[in-house]
């Protein structure tokens, strides 16, 4: 985004019944289940999200215990969870169909460490973290206020609140905010679809939802009614996967930066931590987070690359954004690899990867949560390289 001048810039959000959501936390209660059972688990799992049918497919290597069986009875579970016992979609009568078989020899010898060779990436790629000081957290706000309304909505909804009846777990989210010279300042437009019962009026909805979104965002910040657009097709009762079907890794943005950051590509619900898909994602998040908390710089981008079955990244590049305080980013680049091995054993130990740590992060995006040391989740938004890189640079 723009650090100059006036314009909008817009990200959404979509909730845990979204069907591709839903697709997500099947995929990472199959890879908890490996990893509560053996944390060195090898997992890959998509899945897909229809009309009563959930398949799941794609690569395993654990234990015997984790059953096929198993795994349909805990996907059930987090079904069940999410809240649909709808005709289209129930908990209870959807056919589970599990088709996950051994990882392939070809990939395990590239990734397992043997004799003198270190532990490899599991595939190629390219990686980005990102974070800003648009918010607490160190998110760009468009993003994290899209998902603090679903969220608000879901806790509401969970919890019984009356005004929430006759809402249902598919739902979306986006918001427009104005910004001058690179701070946000407002909301312009707002947007909440969510799946309803047949005996909502479309009007009930917003008047129900108008004071949930006003408290969620910053006082001030709330758009003009006519600019709050809910259900803008005018009925939503049809929802979830009986009316989407849903596939793993289809809301990569949502997952990330909501377009304010770059991408590499790489989705990572339903793969375990060699694949640097998914733990290099995290790492570059913490790198950029730490550097931005640390006060070097407003806004930090860091992209790391990696080749399948090599041990160590090809490249590390830090982009300041010209916001850096003093600090040269190619010296930054080298304390960051000081600071943590990259590889993706020394990534996996460094965030403590190898636990079953990853449902939570199957909604309302991966990066911005708040970490939980009990549960161990989060590991990657902590602040504790902080230190670290203010005595390196002098602060």
């Amino acid at each position: 985004m723009r650090d100059t001048g006036e314009y909008l810039f817009t990200s959404e959000s979509v909730s845990e019944g979204h069907p591709d959501k839903v697709a997500d936390r099947l995929s990472d209660t199959v890879l908890d289940a490996f990893l509560s059972a053996d944390p060195y688990s090898r997992v890959a799992c998509e899945t897909l999200v229809t009309t009563n049918r959930v398949v799941l497919a794609g690569e395993t290597r654990g234990p015997e215990s984790v059953t096929h069986e198993l795994l349909a009875h805990l996907c059930r579970m987090a079904i069940r969870d999410i809240g649909y016992e709808q005709d289209g979609f129930h908990w209870a009568n959807a056919d589970i169909a599990v088709h996950l078989h051994s990882q392939s020899s070809d990939i395990a010898q590239g990734v397992d460490s043997a004799g003198n060779k270190d532990e490899g990436a599991g595939d190629q790629g390219l990686m980005f973290g990102y974070a800003c000081r648009e918010t607490a957290g160190l998110m760009p706000a468009p993003l994290y206020y899209a998902h603090e309304i679903l969220r608000n909505m879901r806790d509401r909804r969970h919890a019984g609140d009356h005004t929430m009846q006759g809402l249902l777990p598919d739902a979306k989210s986006q918001v427009t905010l104005r910004y001058v010279d690179g701070h946000p300042v407002g909301a312009t437009a707002v947007v909440v679809s969510t799946q309803h019962l047949e005996s909502m009026e479309q009007a009930e909805i917003k008047r129900v939802l108008w004071p949930l979104v006003e408290s969620t965002l910053p006082k001030g910040w709330m758009p003009p009614e006519r600019e709050f657009y809910v259900n803008p097709t005018g009925k939503f009762v049809i929802g979830g996967p009986d009316g989407d079907c849903g596939l793993t890794g289809r809301k990569i943005i949502v997952d990330t930066y909501g377009g304010a950051a770059p991408h590499g590509g790489g989705a990572f619900s339903g793969k375990d931590p060699t694949k640097v898909d998914r733990s290099a994602a995290y790492v570059c998040r913490y790198l950029a987070k730490n550097v931005v908390a640390a006060g070097l710089s407003d806004k930090c981008t860091i992209q790391i690359a990696y080749a399948i079955g090599v041990s160590h990244p090809l490249s590390v590049y830090v982009d300041l954004h010209g916001m850096g305080k003093d600090v040269d980013e190619a010296r930054l680049e080298k304390t960051l690899r000081d600071l943590v091995n990259l590889s993706p054993r020394g990534i996996r130990e460094h965030l403590h990867l190898n636990r079953p740590i990853y449902v939570p992060t199957s909604a309302y995006g991966h990066f911005g949560r708040e970490p939980d040391e009990a549960k161990g989740t989060f590991t990657w938004e902590k602040t504790d390289l902080v230190p670290a890189l203010k005595a390196a640079f002098g602060r």
